[in-house]
């Protein structure tokens, strides 16, 4: 294939992964599920938010996992199972609800789900890597700028589905439309010719090229890898406690503007609310990474970790919609930042030959986080904010000492 086909394929290639990320992401609007199936069930705040714990941590490991898979078996392969595991696990949801086993839920979005999703997620990254050697900050923020923007379209749709259809209904068509849409989408990945580059490309000297990318062993032991994963645990840790907590929290706030909103008005807005946050989740992803490659990736992260400080520690005297809801969007956009960066971050530090199994072994600092965040702020709600703020502050002195590991030499 001529190397203008190649360059229109891989263009291809990246709205796949769009399509694929924007049905992954649906995930981030669990918090418009949680009430309506405690009040039809009358299970805990606690257990209700386990299954999203669950399933966020399953997608961290999965994610690890299928990060070595893609370098192995190839991107198809392993976002087809992605594409067929979320679509069943979301079906099966449908049916926790309906026969009123958290335990089916925990196992059906938690375990299932997650693993798809993981699967999913990891492999358009790797891919996209690879064909954009070029553009590593920009293409990567498109692709899961998708992920962010998923919650968009589930906030705004789920929350009238669920008053009109209930619950189990609502996941039933979701997971119809994802295991079309996703595997449908992976059909179009595949790995770039050995050692092709774009017309004109040269790589930049702040980053490292194929010839000296380390493996995933020789990356593991660096301690800037355990810094990066660092970073993006802390950064990833506030986000998702808030993520976790955001419908609820918004509806505090709009009920005390408006003390006499019925519990369903309340739901529609705060459901609206998400739906906003995940534009600026998906469209930070997209800045974050884009001023990355003009301002560099750990100048992102020092921005990005101390601005949110400070909106965490002011967030708890807001007591206006448009405020919150504006503070909201900003820390959104901030959070898919992360994710966004992160990627092109990894692969100008390590190279992008195992770039798959590198920052898919990164994304355990997702798992991890999914636990920490959430349970924070079901747990200790009263602190919890200030609780994010610190741990801000912290990923801010971390990114503060960060330096690019010694590249290795080019054997003659």
């Amino acid at each position: 294939m001529s190397n203008e086909n190649l360059e229109g394929k891989r263009w291809w290639i990246a709205v796949a992964a769009v399509v694929m990320q924007l049905c992954l992401g649906t995930v981030y609007a669990w918090s418009v599920f949680k009430k309506p199936l405690m009040t039809a069930h009358g299970w805990g705040e606690t257990a209700t938010q386990v299954t999203f714990m669950i399933c966020i941590a399953v997608i961290g490991i999965a994610a690890a996992f299928g990060g070595a898979l893609v370098d192995k078996k190839g991107p198809r392969f392993v976002a087809t199972i992605g594409g067929i595991l979320f679509g069943l696990g979301t079906l099966l949801a449908g049916m926790a609800d309906q026969v009123g086993s958290i335990w089916l839920l925990y196992l059906g979005f938690g375990l299932i789900a997650g693993l798809g999703n993981g699967f999913g997620y990891i492999t358009p990254i790797a891919t996209l890597i690879r064909w954009f050697p070029d553009k590593r900050g920009l293409v990567t923020g498109l692709a899961v700028m998708g992920f962010g923007g998923g919650a968009f379209f589930m906030g705004k749709i789920a929350p009238p589905m669920v008053l009109s259809m209930g619950v189990a209904k609502t996941f039933y068509i979701w997971g119809a439309i994802f295991l079309v849409l996703v595997t449908a989408a992976a059909q179009m990945f595949k790995n770039p010719p050995k050692g092709w580059t774009p017309a004109g490309f040269t790589p930049k000297t702040s980053s490292v090229s194929a010839a000296q990318s380390f493996t995933y062993g020789e990356a593991i032991r660096t301690p800037q890898w355990w810094m990066l994963w660092g970073m993006l645990f802390l950064n990833i840790s506030a986000g998702l406690g808030l993520i976790s907590q955001l419908s609820p929290m918004a509806q505090g706030v709009v009920g005390k503007v408006n003390p006499n909103m019925t519990a369903a008005a309340l739901a529609i807005v705060g459901g609206s609310i998400v739906a906003y946050a995940s534009i600026f989740n998906g469209l930070g992803r997209l800045f974050w990474a884009w001023t990355s490659d003009a301002i560099g990736r750990r100048n992102v992260f020092l921005t990005m970790f101390i601005t949110q400080a400070v909106l965490y520690i002011l967030l708890p005297q807001i007591g206006s919609q448009i405020l919150f809801t504006v503070v909201a969007c900003y820390l959104l956009a901030c959070y898919g930042g992360g994710f966004a960066t992160m990627p092109a971050f990894a692969a100008d530090s390590f190279g992008p030959t195992s770039i798959g199994r590198i920052y898919g072994m990164m994304l355990t600092a997702w798992s991890a986080a999914g636990v920490v965040g959430p349970l924070v702020f079901a747990a200790i709600k009263g602190i919890a904010l200030y609780v994010a703020a610190a741990l801000l502050i912290l990923g801010f002195f971390l990114a503060l000492a960060y330096k690019r590991p010694k590249p290795k030499e080019v054997q003659a």
